[in-house]
């Protein structure tokens, strides 16, 4: 990633011996051998991440979770184009088996375990990479050694308590969890799936670009919104587009606009100012909460190469997309999910996203990921007496309000 090493190919095969963490490796392809074009993919009946098997590091007699991920739908919002001029698809990744789209790494990842003749596999998580490995690990039998800080959200701990991973809460931070996994997983001889460590995991989240590009008519959209923990979901979407182009299928690549918290922001001062800075990771997108993130330098490659940005939107900006997106679009996303939209809408308020322009804003996370904060920015009725007359004169009060 760094220093230009080059290495064989290997499924347990994660950073460079002279880099070591810093120089995650890059997946790279004989690009003339990949037989994946347009018209192959018009006939593939196959409606999961899996139609993109040409373009992934598998070999061909691995064995994959039977978990259905990928494909997930890309609606139309027409109202932004009546209202602004601009074409807008909105990505539910949310859609995934385990609710979010870490499930795509995960698919790839536990494949890749498999392959190395691994008999455990290990990652550190703010929550939704736990618990898409631990599905993931769980549909073909294998253990899993997750890693939480103290902060991840009940309900995707409970996600791990019953897919039946072993579950250590860190007392401290995701970035000590994170460390830690890495240690204990190297000293007892676990597969890694930390996404931000191993580089197979990316291959995995890449084909989110692919079904971008493919569901948007085989054309790449102007702009991908996404928000922005470790990095590597933008490198990822970066990753699939370069595939894409170094196939000879498209020809350029869309902006990328990373979007974090403004309280947890490293990668945008880092972009700004050219130094990283470790940050605390608070905010309440936990899934984005990292104030180290590992994949940085990809995840900045990204926003480099695309000609793409990295915005900060506050967690007051947050709360209202939790529920301004699901009442304007009918989906609903956790926190970190939202990030993204509110990225969206504060660009679009600004008057940086030009006229005809095409926007997919990506949403990671499914909102039932972190309920209590959906519950945090709602008002809860209050019971009612259930006779005829009461319940019959709140709803005409419901019924007359503007």
């Amino acid at each position: 990633m760094q220093c230009g090493k080059e290495f064989p190919p290997a499924p347990d095969r994660y950073v460079c011996d002279t880099c070591g963490i810093d120089g995650i490796l890059d997946v790279l392809y004989d690009y003339s051998k990949v037989k994946m074009s347009r018209a192959d993919l018009e006939k593939n009946p196959d409606r999961s991440l899996w139609r993109y098997r040409a373009m992934l590091p598998l070999k061909k007699e691995t064995p994959v979770s039977p978990l259905q991920v990928g494909w997930t739908p890309m609606y139309p919002l027409p109202r932004f184009h009546k209202e602004h001029g601009i074409n807008v698809l909105l990505k539910d990744d949310g859609r995934n088996p385990t609710a979010s789209l870490k499930d795509r790494a995960s698919a790839v990842g536990v494949a890749m375990a498999v392959e190395a003749g691994a008999k455990a596999i290990a990652a550190a998580s703010t929550g939704n990479a736990a618990s898409s490995l631990a599905g993931f690990a769980a549909s073909i039998g294998m253990r899993t050694f997750i890693f939480v800080p103290k902060r991840a959200p009940k309900a995707k701990i409970a996600q791990l308590l019953v897919y039946g991973a072993n579950t250590i809460v860190v007392d401290d931070t995701y970035d000590r969890a994170f460390e830690l996994s890495v240690e204990i997983s190297r000293r007892l001889g676990f597969y890694n799936r930390n996404c931000a460590y191993n580089p197979y995991c990316v291959e995995g989240k890449k084909t989110v670009a692919f079904e971008m590009w493919e569901q948007n008519g085989f054309q790449v959209p102007d702009r991908v919104y996404v928000s922005i923990g470790d990095g590597c979901i933008t490198s990822g979407i970066y990753k699939g587009f370069f595939d894409l182009m170094r196939l000879g299928l498209t020809d350029r690549l869309p902006r990328i606009i990373g979007v974090q918290a403004a309280t947890c922001n490293p990668v945008e001062v880092a972009l700004r100012t050219g130094v990283f800075t470790p940050q605390a990771g608070n905010t309440i997108a936990d899934s984005i909460a990292v104030g180290i993130p590992r994949n940085r330098l990809k995840a900045m490659r990204a926003l480099r190469e695309s000609k793409g940005d990295c915005i900060s939107v506050t967690d007051d900006a947050i709360r209202a997309g939790l529920v301004e997106m699901p009442r304007q679009t009918g989906v609903f996303g956790e926190p970190a999910g939202v990030t993204s939209w509110a990225g969206f809408q504060k660009d679009l308020a600004a008057g940086r996203i030009g006229k005809g322009e095409t926007v997919v804003v990506l949403i990671t996370g499914n909102g039932l990921k972190d309920i209590e904060s959906a519950i945090s920015v709602c008002q809860l009725p209050t019971p009612l007496a259930p006779d005829l007359a009461t319940i019959e004169a709140h709803v005409k009060t419901l019924a007359n309000r503007a």
